[in-house]
């Protein structure tokens, strides 16, 4: 039980960042972005590609962000400028993005050596693997959070959370829309770009077909979060996506355990996901009657 409560934590920790990109989308910005199951395996294979040809790991991490930005950046472009739907406008990136990474990669899966990586920077300061993958995924995932909270702090922050609740207005205070939309949508997929690079170095291997479902877990961890969460701040929300994704990734290692089948991974998420949207409704109503 242990281990996998160990395991839950870590893969919270890094899938919590993905999550952190569909909560901006999802939750702020109102915007139902399918572009993250294309970004997530953009920054894997921008970061195996990197690291296996020799490159500086630091480097793979910047690339991968720098992809998911421009990706991100994309599609707000689809939607804002040439009028297409959010909807579809995500659909046409993630589609294409499938072919740029199988280009990026050279074929459809890149393993990464024990030591190779991110990882490796610490074995110099004598830490084990385990625990350089512990100091590593803290480290970004609380780099990740602090920055998010400040940003929704600043004006900018502001400014993109009211252009998901009211354009209109937004548009009234003589700020663009569209251009925080772009905005919005290229720091989203930066984040789940960032987290597909570090799982990608948490699995051992990057592979051309790993986002596929990606949006169903990011919306299954920030809708379990927002359960614990509440309407408190903004801090407690962020706060509360990464718990969210902690109990997903739980429930996924609890039905594993009691002889799920992988393959019976989806169902369950799809499970999580309605039990998850039907459990406020159901508290109210018990509340009332």
């Amino acid at each position: 039980m242990l281990d996998i409560l160990l395991t839950a934590v870590r893969e919270g920790l890094l899938f919590g960042i993905m999550a952190m990109g569909v909560f901006l989308t999802f939750r702020v910005l109102n915007f139902a972005d399918l572009t993250v199951d294309g970004t997530f395996a953009l920054g894997a294979a921008t970061y195996a590609a990197v690291v296996t040809s020799g490159g500086s790991v630091w480097l793979g991490i910047a690339l991968a962000l720098a992809g998911g930005f421009a990706a991100g950046a994309v599609t707000g472009l689809l939607h804002t400028k040439a009028g297409i739907t959010g909807l579809l406008s995500g659909i046409l990136t993630m589609i294409a993005l499938y072919s740029i990474n199988l280009r990026i990669m050279g074929r459809p899966n890149i393993p990464l050596l024990s030591g190779q990586g991110i990882l490796g920077v610490f074995e110099p300061l004598g830490l084990s693997p385990d625990a350089s993958a512990w100091v590593v995924f803290v480290l970004f995932s609380g780099v990740v959070f602090v920055l998010l909270v400040w940003l929704f702090r600043t004006k900018f922050g502001y400014v993109l959370r009211a252009t998901g609740d009211n354009i209109q207005m937004v548009r009234s205070l003589g700020v663009n829309p569209e251009r925080m939309e772009v905005w919005g949508l290229a720091l989203s997929n930066a984040l789940v770009s960032l987290s597909g690079a570090l799982v990608a170095q948490y699995q051992g291997f990057a592979d051309v077909g790993m986002g596929i479902g990606t949006i169903i877990a990011g919306l299954a961890s920030v809708i379990i979060g927002e359960v614990f969460a509440g309407s408190r701040g903004m801090g407690w929300l962020l706060a509360g996506v990464f718990l969210g994704t902690f109990v997903y990734r739980l429930s996924i290692g609890l039905a594993l355990v009691l002889g799920f089948e992988p393959t019976d991974l989806k169902l369950l998420t799809a499970i999580i996901v309605f039990l998850a949207l039907t459990l406020p409704a159901v508290r109210k109503k018990v509340r009332f009657s």
